[in-house]
């Protein structure tokens, strides 16, 4: 049975604290929007499907339980007011995940769709679509594994039936049951690897400076019995050189917090790293994306806003007190430096791999390779966004190239920009 990050039934939420993993399991409840934006912004939750989910249902649960007397005024468009108040506060919680971004535009677009009926149905359509949500983020990690798993498998010739065929694969940062509702993005393709009898060794990486990695993958992999090697972020060239032939590694997978309409995608720091070190090892680079996370408004990574962390996660580390036997004494916690206090830092949460470094970007409605341009095409995998979102640009620029001929001007193509002709 997979971890589960998150825990609710209708007017309840609990949320696993991951700070205390892998020493301590602990559940906050979450029964208001600040405990949500509080829980997100203090990475008790994280991972963007997750994040998502636990705005979504910790908003859901304070209107279930405050019902809509908590609604200043009696109209439906009170309601609505009231809603998009919380969620434009809550959207502030973490600013580089686009999942969290897309979730907020689908609870507006559900509550104004109610129309001009009673505050309690807004309420109502709110918290049903937060659950929604919810579920249908399992199946979309389910589907994300399964088009995955093939995609590797006919990529490297990997065969159940033949041992010496079965793949090794590394991952970077959690993208788990403990990022999501269920199952995970990358770290759902190893499973669904594992359970297809195609995959022999997963390795993780440590993902200075939060140890993501460290404390959640690798516990992640242990608790399934996936046959698994941690490794520090700087190991993971040597890796690629002296181990790939004898474990047969074939690709590295990571999620994604950010997809933007080329293919440039923002993951946990480190990532841009490992993908520049897999094409020149030759080894397949592959993102685990939801569509949630695919940011078609965004042009390219240079529109990315990345977030940066407080200082103290690189120069510090707390945790639990390891006996003089080896064993962990989970009640004793401590705080330590691992540098002199006084240095500066700099500390971004991600970074940005360009599209031309990405193999594959596994979705759930299948898996969209990069072109032979260098970049990506989503319109197959989320055709009805793609023309609300581009093609509605593609007309306006269109227009505007028909008034520049007109009145003497020119449009740039890319930007309509008007210059001289």
């Amino acid at each position: 049975m997979s971890l589960q990050a998150v825990r609710y039934s209708r007017g309840r939420l609990e949320v696993l604290d991951q700070l205390r993993l892998p020493h301590e399991f602990h559940y906050d409840v979450v029964a208001t929007r600040a405990d949500a934006f509080d829980s997100i912004a203090s990475m008790r939750v994280r991972g963007a499907p997750a994040i998502a989910i636990v705005a979504s249902l910790g908003l859901a649960v304070e209107l279930h339980n405050a019902g809509a007397g908590a609604v200043s005024g009696s109209s439906a468009a009170d309601a609505v007011a009231y809603i998009d108040e919380a969620l434009d506060y809550l959207k502030t919680s973490r600013p580089t995940a686009v999942d969290l971004t897309n979730a907020i535009d689908r609870l507006k677009a559900r509550t104004r769709a109610v129309g001009d009926s009673s505050k309690d149905d807004v309420v109502a359509a709110f918290i049903e679509e937060a659950e929604a949500i919810f579920e249908r983020d399992l199946q979309t990690n389910l589907a994300i594994g399964e088009h995955g798993a093939e995609w590797l498998r006919t990529r490297t010739d990997a065969a159940s039936d033949d041992e010496s065929k079965t793949i090794s694969v590394l991952t970077h940062c959690n993208t788990g049951s403990l990022a999501t509702s269920g199952h995970g993005t990358a770290l759902g393709i190893i499973r669904t690897l594992r359970d297809k009898k195609l995959l022999r060794h997963a390795f993780c990486t440590e993902t200075r400076p939060y140890n993501q990695g460290s404390r959640l993958t690798a516990f992640e992999l242990v608790y399934e019995d996936i046959p698994a090697t941690l490794i520090t972020d700087s190991m993971a060239a040597a890796l690629f050189r002296t181990r790939r032939a004898e474990t047969n590694l074939a690709a590295v997978i990571v999620g994604a917090d950010r997809v933007v309409r080329n293919g440039d995608t923002a993951n946990k720091i480190g990532t841009y790293q490992l993908a520049v070190l897999a094409r020149h090892h030759g080894l397949r680079f592959v993102v685990a994306a939801p569509t949630t996370s695919i940011d078609l408004e965004t042009h390219n990574g240079d529109g990315i806003k990345i977030e940066e962390r407080k200082a103290s996660e690189l120069t510090q580390v707390t945790g639990a007190v390891i006996r003089d036997d080896g064993t962990v004494d989970q009640a004793r916690k401590v705080r330590v430096a691992t540098a002199d206090q006084r240095v500066g830092v700099w500390n971004p949460a991600f970074d940005v791999t360009p599209a031309e470094y990405i193999d594959a970007i596994v979705t759930e409605k299948g898996v969209v390779e990069r072109g032979p341009d260098g970049v990506f095409d989503f319109s197959q995998v989320m055709p009805e966004r793609w023309v609300a979102i581009v093609g509605k640009e593609e007309e306006q620029r269109a227009n505007r190239a028909r008034l520049g001929a007109k009145f003497g001007t020119a449009v740039r193509a890319d930007t309509g920009a008007p210059g001289p002709l």
